[in-house]
C-alpha cells in the first residue's frame, strides 16, 4: 500500500477535539512521505524497509537491522539519522569497547576538588550502534537503561537523554566469526528487527550506474526538525484502534504461547509494542485509525525476535524460522472484519 500524502485522508473529524486546542500542526503528515522519499535517494529499491524504519521512529522505538555485510544496513541507519535535524553519533562496536566508552565517565577535577561527569556518545538524539553484536555482553548491557528509560545512571546519578531518542543498531548474523548473540533482554528493547535483503537485479544495476552521480549519505540534508518528530510521535498516541483489533493482537500473541512450534511465546510487552507500531503505521498511511493490515504487516518484524521456537535441530532456531512460525500464526487466525 502506497503512502497517501494528502492531508485530507487523516480523517480529521475522528480526532479528539483537544488536538486543535493543543495546536497540532496537521501539515506535518505529508512530511512523513518527504522523509521516506529523502531516504530512498540513497537506499534504493527498499521501500518497505524504509517504511518500517520510519514507523519505528514515529512509535518511539529502537530498530535492529540484521543481515550479511555489504547490503546497506549502515547506509539505511545513517540515512534516517541524517534526515532528521537532531544530534547524531555513530558508535562502532568492537570486542574491546567498554561501557564507559559509550555512557561516559566521571573524571576528578583537581581545580574544583570534585568529580565531573563527561558525557559519552550515547547523549544524542539518534545513535547508530554499528555491528552491535561484535562487542561483549557487558558492553551490550550498558544500553539497556538508555533504551528502556531514556536515561543513563552513573555513580548513583541519573542523566536524562535528549528527546527524541532512538537507537539504530546493525548486526551480522550470529554464525559469523567474532559475534556475540544478543540476549533476550537486549533483543526485547528493540521495537522491530528487520533485514534489508539483496536488491533486485534492476535495482542493483541502478546502483552501479548511479554510483558516481547519486546522492551519498553525507550529502543528505535534514527534512524534519526534532520538534516535528516529537509532535508526530505525540500524534501517534492519539491514533484510534478498535477493540476488535485489540482482540486480534491478543489472539496472535496468545497463539505464540499455545502453539507447540514455540518454546517461548511473546510477552505482554510484545502485544503492547505491536499495538503502538500499528498506530504509527496508520499515521504513515494517512489515517487516524488502525486497520487489520497494519497489524499483519508488523507482526513479523515486531514479534519474531521476541519468541523462541522449537527448532528441528533442538536449538533456539534461526531468525528465518521464527519469522516463518509467526507467518503461520497469522494464517491460522481469522482477521476481524
Amino acid at each position: 500500500m502506497e503512502l497517501q500524502p494528502k492531508i485530507k485522508r487523516l480523517q480529521v473529524h475522528n480526532m479528539p477535539s483537544e488536538f486543535h486546542l493543543k495546536g497540532f500542526d496537521m501539515e506535518l503528515q505529508p512530511k512523513i512521505k518527504r522523509l521516506q522519499d529523502h531516504i530512498e535517494t540513497v537506499v534504493i529499491g527498499k521501500t518497505q524497509v524504509v517504511r518500517l524504519a520510519i514507523t519505528t521512529l514515529l512509535a518511539r522505538g529502537h530498530l535492529l537491522i540484521e543481515d550479511v555485510p555489504g547490503i546497506g544496513k549502515t547506509t539505511l541507519a545513517h540515512a534516517l539519522a541524517r534526515s532528521i535535524h537532531c544530534t547524531f553519533h555513530r558508535i562502532q562496536f568492537t570486542s574491546d569497547l567498554l561501557p564507559s566508552d559509550i555512557l561516559g565517565v566521571s573524571i576528578y577535577d583537581q581545580r574544583k576538588g570534585e568529580f565531573e561527569f563527561k558525557k559519552g556518545p550515547i547523549f544524542a538524539n539518534v545513535i547508530l550502534a554499528d555491528e552491535i553484536n561484535r562487542t561483549t555482553p557487558k558492553t551490550q548491557s550498558c544500553l539497556l537503561e538508555a533504551m528502556s528509560d531514556a536515561q543513563v545512571s552513573i555513580d548513583n546519578v541519573s542523566y536524562p537523554l535528549p528527546q527524541p531518542f532512538m537507537v539504530l543498531a546493525t548486526q551480522n548474523p550470529i554464525e559469523h566469526h567474532g559475534t556475540y548473540p544478543l540476549p533476550e533482554s537486549q533483543l526485547d528493547r528493540f521495537m522491530m528487527r528487520i533485514r534489508v535483503g539483496y536488491p533486485s537485479e534492476a535495482d542493483e544495476k541502478k546502483i552501479l550506474k548511479n554510483q558516481r552521480l547519486h546522492t551519498s549519505v553525507e550529502d543528505l540534508k535534514p527534512v524534519l526538525a526534532a520538534g516535528e518528530v516529537l509532535e508526530l510521535q505525540e500524534l501517534v498516541d492519539h491514533v484510534q484502534i478498535d477493540e476488535s483489533l485489540l482482540d486480534y493482537i491478543l489472539a496472535i500473541v496468545g497463539m505464540t504461547r499455545k502453539s507447540k512450534a514455540f518454546r517461548l511465546g511473546a510477552s505482554p510487552r510484545g502485544g503492547l509494542i505491536l499495538c503502538k507500531a500499528a498506530k504509527a503505521l496508520a499515521l504513515m498511511e494517512g489515517r487516524m485509525y488502525c486497520i487489520p493490515d497494519d497489524i499483519k504487516a508488523l507482526a513479523i518484524p515486531v514479534l519474531a525476535h521476541r519468541v523462541i521456537i522449537n527448532s528441528e535441530l533442538g536449538s533456539a532456531g534461526t531468525s528465518e524460522e521464527a519469522e516463518s512460525a509467526i507467518a503461520e500464526v497469522l494464517e491460522n487466525i481469522p482477521v476481524p472484519l
